[in-house]
């Protein structure tokens, strides 16, 4: 038996609204919020990202893991990485690195406009 049921995923960040923006994007889902500090998306399928006003929120530092670790990350399942690829950047998406070493691994790293490194993976 559980201890617990999942809730949501909350990242810190200095701008949750535009944040939570950048995340409807790419997944869909409404936007609803509780004050300033706190946004949600309700994504379909239940599932929830929450953004939480961090002013002094520092981003990760992707691939380093010495002193400021990526601090967690999101995997998106896509089917066209090209497609997908140029959508996320056009919402604001920084690559961080886009090498899939000849096509032998499936994914790619970016940023969101907060720092966070998420990957876009494919089947």
């Amino acid at each position: 038996m559980p201890i617990a049921t999942y809730d949501l995923v909350a990242l810190d960040c200095p701008d949750p609204p535009s944040l939570a923006v950048f995340y409807q994007g790419i997944l869909g889902g409404e936007i609803k919020n509780s004050s300033e500090d706190w946004y949600v998306l309700h994504l379909p399928g239940n599932a929830r990202i929450a953004f939480q006003r961090a002013e002094d929120h520092r981003p990760p530092e992707w691939p380093r893991g010495d002193r400021n670790s990526q601090q967690e990350h999101l995997d998106f399942d896509v089917t066209d990485i090209g497609r997908a690829e140029e959508q996320v950047l056009a919402l604001g998406a920084t690559p961080l690195d886009l090498d899939d070493q000849g096509g032998e691994r499936r994914f790619r790293v970016y940023a969101d406009p907060a720092g966070h490194p998420f990957c876009l993976c494919w089947e």
